[in-house]
């Protein structure tokens, strides 16, 4: 069984960075998804498919997969550069260098 460990990306709609600092172990999938005939859901009898297990650091995460006798596959996360702040009064500061729009 093959696992993948990886921190969590910031979700797309929104600006904070929490939920971001675990590392997640997840499985990968053994056998395809496919539709239910009745309700037309898609499923699969691949349970390890549905667990993700959190840890505070990449090398709990490890040790945890080696423990277990885990094949892993470590994804690192890419590194941000660091932005100003921001604030929406400095749309109309008067020493603004773009112009105003409105």
């Amino acid at each position: 069984m093959r696992a993948r460990i990886f921190r969590q990306a910031k979700p797309a709609t929104q600006s904070g960075q929490a939920g971001t600092n675990d590392w997640v172990l997840e499985f990968a999938p053994t056998e395809r998804r496919r539709p239910d005939p009745l309700m037309g859901w898609w499923g699969s009898g691949d349970t390890m498919s549905q667990v993700q297990l959190r840890f505070d650091s990449r090398d709990e995460a490890v040790a945890y997969a080696e423990r277990q006798g885990l094949a892993y596959d470590v994804e690192l996360p890419p590194t941000r550069l660091p932005q100003a702040p921001k604030a929406y009064a400095d749309n109309f500061k008067y020493g603004r260098r773009g112009n105003w729009t409105h």
